[in-house]
């Protein structure tokens, strides 16, 4: 060794910065060696989270780790930007106002375009091919209230609103394209200032008359299974909520087999199927994972 690299090995400045640079490294996010999929903190993302997963392992042999109930978009785009999830499935309307920051757009291929192009210019991140439902916001009333005052849209039903309570989760407040757009665009008023709750409880509180109103998603399996009416935006109001999983090129380089679970997925749930699956769960109280494998059986996945 050398007299210089001697000195600079015993360098005090040196020794600090080494060590800086060790407690960063020490901080970075953990890369198993194996997928990570994650999901928010309603039935439908586990769902979701679970499909992507079960089809991963199923078309390699990879262990894939579940990481779900991340609270809403933020702590998921943020789990995902950091790595500490390779994946989740996202909706586009969310991903273009709530996470882009983009204005509204209607065109459901435009929106998909758009965030495509910029989650891989800002974040490396590849938007999958749609899985083929759409859960868009449902602003959710009793079949009752709906039968008694002839309502099926939210243009009839604003000039009740100011006599009625509203419930929301705690995103749907503040997004861009949540409750203040839509309250300006039907001129809605309320008789108080909106509940804020977890999306699960939301029906509960509507079922007991704690509230009249309530910001749902279409594919909700309580608004059928409850006789519940979600009422039309006919103002068109709300962007398209494509349901799309995003994942991390990193992963997909190191895993390509995820692409091919993505392939298989693309274009398989309705709607309908998706609204079953979440009934299953939260009306009938079945497992996830058992919903899950049973929709793979029936649709030759």
């Amino acid at each position: 060794m050398s007299d210089e690299m001697t000195n600079l090995r015993w360098n005090p400045g040196f020794v600090i910065l080494i060590a800086a640079f060790a407690m960063l490294t020490a901080c970075s996010p953990p890369r198993p060696d194996h997928p990570v999929i994650g999901a928010k903190n309603f039935t439908e993302q586990v769902v979701l989270g679970e499909l992507l997963a079960q089809e991963i392992e199923a078309k390699s042999n990879l262990k894939v780790e579940r990481r779900f109930y991340l609270a809403g978009s933020y702590i998921c785009q943020q789990a995902l930007v950091s790595g500490r999830i390779d994946a989740y499935v996202e909706y586009t309307g969310t991903a273009l106002t709530a996470v882009l920051k983009q204005p509204l757009d209607r065109d459901p291929d435009s929106v998909l375009n758009t965030i495509r192009s910029l989650y891989a210019s800002r974040y490396n991140i590849r938007v999958a091919q749609p899985l083929g439902f759409e859960n868009t916001f449902a602003m959710v009333i009793r079949g009752d209230d709906a039968r008694s005052l002839h309502l099926a849209t939210l243009s009839e039903a604003a000039k009740y609103t100011p006599q009625w309570r509203l419930g929301v989760g705690y995103e749907f407040e503040q997004r861009p394209d949540g409750l203040p757009g839509l309250s300006a665009a039907y001129g809605l008023k309320f008789a108080a200032a909106p509940r804020t709750m977890d999306l699960g409880l939301l029906y509960r509180a509507l079922q007991a008359h704690q509230v009249d109103m309530i910001a749902a998603n279409s594919t909700d399996g309580p608004i059928q299974a409850l006789g519940l009416v979600a009422l039309q935006d006919d103002r068109h109001y709300f962007p398209p909520y494509q349901a799309v999983p995003l994942v991390r090129e990193e992963a997909l380089q190191r895993w390509p087999q995820i692409q091919l679970a993505l392939d298989a997925l693309a274009g398989k749930i309705t709607a309908v199927d998706m609204r079953a699956m979440n009934e299953a769960i939260d009306g009938q109280h079945r497992d996830p994972a058992e919903v899950v494998q049973e929709f793979r059986r029936k649709n030759g996945l």
